[in-house]
């Protein structure tokens, strides 16, 4: 049985959240008060009734030991509201007469200091009192000096004092409660602006997000909007892919169509050629257009790890060419991640080692590196390179530098395309030992 449901909304979530912590610590607050204001106004009655004995007590000893002249607890009731003993061997003043069973006891006490008694059950005398008592000699006669204080009408404007706190801080938290729901409220307007944008998104009246969002909200929509871009351009691609083919193959197909469709003529040898050549082409192109087809570009959480991509790439490559040593060189950890998709990746390092070597002598050379967010594919061959006129033809479909090399001229052309896709850009140059260096960046 669930006993608690989660809201299914972040306002409902916030409210639920944060109005009861308010609440609590508002109620904790007012505790801490109560608490508080019980110690301070104690340790105030404390200080009082110490500074009043020292009073009477200089008193005392100014008139010589004598009570005489302070036998009037009028004048003491009317300055200090409280209750106090003088005390000697000759005579002993209590005031009021109501506090003197309470007080009595003290006199013979030994303690020095602040005195408390509570739960006391004598009528017309409080139940909870606080006693400050001191001793001393005065004209050579030991003279007792007692002052207290009634705790319950201390408690009494205490606890009048504290449910006026109480009011104040229903106050504070209805105030409380107010700014939170306001704040929240405020919050979500930019989430409400986003649920309208995706909402325009989903009727087709707008095309992408609009980026005026909090910085909390951004790395999402530019995730979405690069999601629009990708599927924008897949469906690009695969309208250009679907008429290049049909452009590239509808010559072939009418050649051999008319090859076949002539009866004057005997299907010989040559005639069985030029259909074999013709069917070639249709072959290349498709092969050529279902490899691109496979091509993913970037994606949102697709990633590669390159060292091991180009190690395994370095081993299977160097078995097709043995007599040719493959080496790869990197400073990047074996951890470290591209925002690669994975077969994007081994296409782009697949063709470009394939290419060095089958034009290399004896050595061909991968170096990955990055610096900074710049990721970089470096190939270098010590083949017999490309004259610098040519350099800029690389990468054109179809074409081939040397038509004794087996090939369709297609392997650098898809490259082109997939670093492309990445916003990418690759650079044929002469290596150091006269070969040809391919450098790709992203």
């Amino acid at each position: 049985m669930t006993v608690f449901k989660k809201p299914a909304s972040v306002k409902g979530t916030l409210l639920a959240l944060l109005l009861p912590a308010g609440v609590a610590l508002m109620a904790i607050a007012w505790i801490a008060h109560g608490i508080l204001l019980e110690r301070m106004s104690r340790e105030f009655v404390k200080d009082r009734l110490k500074e009043e004995v020292s009073f009477l007590e200089h008193q005392i000893r100014d008139s010589d030991g004598a009570f005489d002249e302070l036998k009037t607890g009028d004048y003491f009731q009317r300055v200090f509201h409280h209750a106090f003993v003088q005390h000697s061997e000759s005579e002993t003043i209590i005031s009021p007469d109501s506090w003197k069973p309470l007080l009595a006891p003290l006199i013979e006490s030994e303690k020095r200091g602040t005195i408390r008694v509570k739960n006391s059950e004598i009528s017309e005398a409080p139940s909870d009192i606080l006693a400050y008592r001191s001793s001393f000699i005065a004209n050579e006669k030991p003279i007792v000096v007692i002052v207290a204080e009634d705790l319950g009408a201390l408690k009494s404007g205490q606890a009048e004092l504290h449910a006026w706190t109480a009011v104040a801080s229903l106050l504070f938290i209805s105030l409380l409660i107010f700014a939170i729901w306001f704040g929240i409220n405020l919050s979500m307007r930019s989430v409400i602006r986003l649920k309208a944008s995706l909402k325009k998104l989903q009727d087709g009246r707008v095309s992408r997000i609009d980026m005026s969002v909090p910085e909390e909200f951004r790395p999402l929509v530019e995730q979405l909007n690069q999601l629009l871009d990708s599927l924008d351009q897949r469906l690009e691609r695969s309208r250009n892919a679907l008429a290049n083919l049909s452009h590239s193959v509808k010559t072939p197909i009418a050649t051999v169509q008319q090859i076949l469709g002539d009866t004057s003529r005997p299907l010989d040898s040559e005639l069985r050629q030029q259909i074999a050549a013709r069917l070639g082409d249709i072959d290349k192109q498709l092969e050529a257009e279902m490899r691109r087809s496979r091509f993913a570009g970037p994606q949102v959480g697709k990633s590669s790890f390159p060292i091991e991509k180009a190690r395994d790439l370095v081993w299977m490559i160097g078995r097709l060419y043995p007599a040719k040593s493959f080496e790869l060189s990197s400073s990047l950890p074996q951890s470290s991640r591209w925002p690669i998709e994975e077969y994007d990746l081994s296409e782009i390092l697949g063709i470009v080692l394939d290419n060095a070597g089958k034009w290399s002598h004896k050595e061909v050379e991968l170096l990955l590196e990055q610096r900074g967010p710049t990721k970089r594919i470096v190939v270098t061959d010590d083949g017999p390179g490309v004259d610098e006129a040519e350099l800029s033809k690389l990468g054109q479909r179809g074409l081939r530098l040397d038509q004794q090399t087996p090939g369709h001229g297609l392997g650098l052309a898809i490259v082109q395309d997939i670093v492309s896709r990445y916003g990418g850009k690759i650079v044929f140059s002469i290596g150091p030992g006269g070969g040809l260096k391919v450098t790709i960046e992203f």
